[in-house]
């Protein structure tokens, strides 16, 4: 069993990415009556990276950030190792060189600094620490804090490793664009610089973009500074890009694509599409491909995802879906007469119905675990051949072991390829929304059980029935079960803070977080949670009065 895809089943040949070369950004931040504000600047026409796009000043970082006269002309924090320490002379240097800006203090006040800074050499030769050794001043790298860490996307042709830096700016001075790498320097909020850009009025990069989003969540820098001292981590981002609606769109690591992007063109290249339709069956890998059943909706997303493993002449389809002719005649017509298994992942009405339709056009087998007497009698389920946990099917070269993975629904299951560590999730695990448990059938505690037996499971990508492709696996599931705890901590907290109530009640308080319209559905979990807690003796149900109440 593995963890990583077999070379040989990937879509495209391996595209070594340019190694990104170590560089600084710094934000130069001041407070507004509308708000912070940044200060950005134009680059050249002619630029080799982001031509005429507008950035936050910086650059690469050279020897000389990391020199001992750099160090000796700086005062620091404790919490600043070298290695950030070089990046942060770095973003003070560029700032220095690009638009005149400079992080210092010796001393003078602040306007005999500014003063300085006006008169010093910004020429890159004329080089900042010697110069500011010669004033009697000192780089104030003590009031630079790392916000952010973005690297370069792998297609492109030259590629930064780059850390972005907050900080003040400094009173009474005015930044002056050096007219050869930057221009026209100007101070907007991040809010403004979002609408520019939505208008096409103002050209901003995808780092850019997510920075400018993130500073919309603060009402003044001193916010900013602190959400980046007291960060915990700093999170590396490396964007992905593909195609979607005829054009190259990009995604960070926190965006529903990601991870499909991830698993198809893992070198970055740009070749698969992220647009959601029914009509052609989608390749993933060689031998896993994804046709999304014609049913969107709100409990269902963009669709059923319906996989079919293998090569002409082995097929094994998971999740066939709904009983949709134009559906099962896409799945025919893809497997041909190679079909040899049909896997119901659970009978819900949007997974199983299609089984009989695709069975009488292809021979294939039916294969699942028997819904049981807790499952709604209308959608009741009968498979040819019951998958007992552990058992694995073969298809190919490949091996699918049955994971039984109750708690969605009791009989539910999922499938671990072993050779490539793919999991295929059904309704267990979803992108971009969590999975209902619905009482008497449903069970919060086998589906939190579940979660921590899949955390043990060796696999990175969930391939789930709703949404893309998921990468990280591990981290997803850990955000999950946090997730679910974090629910119940929820009503718990709508427990004691009512001292017991009806379903009606509680839903409002322990998902206060949720559209209201939602609230009918979010109540089948709410029952779940809480009959997990009465088993737990940590709450009881008045049958008489359908009431709840703390233990």
């Amino acid at each position: 069993m593995t963890t990583t895809v077999r070379p040989e089943k990937r879509l495209h040949p391996w595209r070594e990415p340019v190694r990104p070369r170590p560089a600084a950004t710094i934000l130069l931040l001041r407070d507004t009556g509308d708000g912070p504000q940044v200060l950005m600047t134009r680059r050249s026409a002619q630029a080799s990276f982001a031509p005429g796009a507008y950035v936050f000043p910086g650059g690469v970082v050279d020897a000389r950030d990391a020199s001992p006269l750099a160090r000796e002309r700086a005062d620091v924090r404790a919490d600043q190792d070298e290695e950030v320490l070089s990046f942060a002379t770095a973003a003070v240097r560029e700032a220095f060189e690009e638009l005149g800006i400079l992080l210092a203090r010796g001393g003078a006040h602040a306007a005999a600094i500014a003063d300085i800074a006006r008169r010093l050499d910004r020429r890159r030769e004329a080089d900042l620490f010697s110069q500011v050794a010669e004033r009697g001043l000192r780089l104030a790298l003590d009031e630079v804090h790392w916000l952010s860490h973005w690297v370069t996307d792998r297609d492109l042709p030259k590629r930064f490793d780059a850390r972005f830096f907050v900080a003040r700016m400094p009173e009474h001075q005015q930044p002056v664009a050096d007219e050869g790498e930057q221009f026209e320097p100007i101070w907007v909020t991040p809010a403004e610089g979002l609408a520019r850009h939505a208008e096409r009025k103002f050209n901003i990069i995808f780092p850019t973009i997510r920075t400018l989003r993130q500073l919309t969540r603060f009402g003044s820098v001193d916010e900013v500074i602190e959400h980046a001292r007291s960060q915990a981590s700093i999170r590396v981002s490396c964007p992905r890009g593909g195609w979607l609606r005829g054009r190259i769109e990009r995604f960070s690591e926190d965006e529903l694509p990601y991870g499909e992007l991830e698993l198809v063109t893992p070198d970055g290249s740009i070749h698969h599409s992220l647009d959601w339709q029914s009509e052609r069956v989608v390749p993933l890998l060689r031998h896993v491909h994804r046709l999304t059943a014609p049913n969107p909706g709100r409990m269902t997303g963009p669709g059923t995802n319906t996989y079919l493993v293998g090569a002409p002449g082995d097929w094994l389809v998971i999740d066939p879906g709904p009983d949709d002719a134009a559906h099962i005649d896409r799945i025919a017509a893809f497997v041909g007469d190679g079909l040899k298994t049909i896997v119901c992942t659970h009978a819900h009405p949007d997974h199983a119905p299609g089984a009989r339709p695709l069975q009488r056009r292809t021979g294939a087998k039916i294969v699942g675990r028997p819904s049981g007497p807790d499952f709604n009698p209308d959608w009741a389920f009968s498979p040819d051949e019951t998958l007992e946990d552990g058992a694995r099917l073969r298809v190919g070269d490949s091996t699918l072991r049955v994971l039984h993975t109750p708690g969605h629904a009791e009989h539910h299951v999922c499938l671990l390829l072993e050779e490539d560590g793919l999991l295929f999730s059904g309704d267990h695990i979803l992108n971009g929304s969590t999975t209902v448990v619905d009482p008497p059938d449903g069970d919060m505690r086998a589906y939190v059980a579940s979660l921590e037996r899949l955390a043990a499971e060796p696999f990175e990508f969930i391939l789930p029935a709703h949404g893309h492709v998921i990468a990280r696996a591990k981290t997803e599931i850990a955000r999950l079960i946090a997730h679910r705890m974090a629910r119940e901590a929820k009503v718990v907290g709508a427990l004691d803070r009512l001292g017991g109530g009806t379903l009606d009640e509680l839903v409002v308080l322990a998902y206060d977080d949720v559209d209201p319209i939602l609230h009918p559905v979010a109540m089948r979990s709410l029952t779940a949670h809480l009959l997990k807690l009465r088993d737990e003796r940590r709450a009881t149900l008045d049958e008489r009065t359908k009431r709840w109440q703390p233990a």
